[in-house]
């Protein structure tokens, strides 16, 4: 064998190999985290979206209107499903309920286990200030403080490929107030 067909053959080997490892890895999966967008004060224990959550819910959807979502993830939870429900309505999805658990980190483990079941596909999961950061840690990214209570314009996407999860951070709609300004514990 010269040393261009063992060069070539090593390149073949190295190709087929490559590409049976990405067949097998397949397409990483991208969940996008929000909070629910701005609630009503009443009635206290289920309250719906404001003028301006609507609002928000609507530049949620917008904001996604590209990213191919093929699914949706909410709590039952009036707020979190009015926020959800542009982007359902705009993809042509039902709307997937997982119910809140006795504690943040049963509840952000069955959203992370309903997430796992849309492998290789775009995901909204829209959750509440106390559940979004142990939401992205159960999916493998980084732990994070809580949102306060005043922040509602972040937008969380997880990109899970294999072993890997990158976050990146933005903001969609009317901008939250500042939180070293808005929380009572500071910069959050």
């Amino acid at each position: 064998m010269t040393a261009m067909q063992r060069g070539l053959f090593l390149a073949l080997l190295f190709t087929s190999g490559f590409s049976l490892r990405l067949q097998a890895q397949g397409p990483p999966t991208v969940v996008v985290v929000v909070r629910h967008a701005e609630k009503a004060a009443t009635p206290a224990n289920d309250p719906p979206l404001t003028d301006a959550g609507a609002a928000r819910a609507r530049a949620l959807a917008a904001l996604l209107a590209d990213a191919n979502v093929q699914s949706v993830i909410s709590t039952p939870l009036l707020r979190a499903r009015e926020t959800a429900r542009p982007t359902a309505e705009a993809h042509g999805l039902a709307i997937e309920t997982v119910a809140l658990a006795a504690t943040v980190s049963e509840h952000a483990a069955a959203v992370a286990s309903a997430v796992r079941k849309h492998r290789g596909k775009t995901v909204l999961v829209v959750g509440h200030s106390n559940t979004v950061a142990a939401i992205i840690a159960a999916l493998g990214g980084p732990r994070m403080p809580d949102l306060c209570d005043t922040q509602y314009s972040n937008v969380f996407t997880l990109v899970l490929d294999g072993p890997s999860a990158r976050l990146i951070r933005g903001s969609y709609g009317a901008r939250s107030p500042d939180p070293a300004m808005s929380c009572p514990n500071g910069m959050r």
